[in-house]
């Protein structure tokens, strides 16, 4: 069974995606309680997608179905491995502020984390960069 906090942490998120607050919550856990988690959205008829972090962790990713395709063919292995436009996708799918998620886009562009990266399959190749971001202002 989940621990308190944990279960407290997930009914939390259900109940923001049951009043339309968000439309796709991320809850990460711990991989013995898959089981008790899909069974509960199951009797809420809510999507999910699992995605396993190792092998004691999972991310569930519930919510609208369309916003759960999306995280479906994003293919994610493992949110660190995001490439800059996907993270800054997911971000804003996750309701995180919008200004927040620009700035951490340009700045993710800027240090050159993963912005020259793309995905094929479960496979990343390297793309050459074509053109630069520049702030104004």
């Amino acid at each position: 069974m989940m621990e308190d906090m944990d279960m407290q942490v997930f009914t939390h998120h259900l109940q923001e995606y049951k009043k339309g607050l968000r439309t796709l919550a991320l809850h990460t856990t711990k991989a013995s309680n898959r089981a008790v988690i899909e069974k509960r959205l199951k009797r809420e008829t809510i999507d999910c997608y699992i995605q396993e972090v190792n092998g004691t962790k999972i991310n569930v990713f519930f919510g609208n179905p369309i916003c759960i395709e999306v995280i479906k063919q994003m293919n994610i292995t493992s949110l660190s491995d995001l490439t800059d436009e996907e993270d800054f996708i997911l971000g804003t799918m996750l309701g995180y502020d919008r200004v927040q998620q620009c700035e951490r886009y340009l700045k993710r562009k800027r240090n050159g984390k993963n912005n020259n990266v793309g995905k094929i399959g479960n496979t990343s190749i390297a793309q050459p960069q074509t053109e630069t971001i520049r702030v104004i202002g």
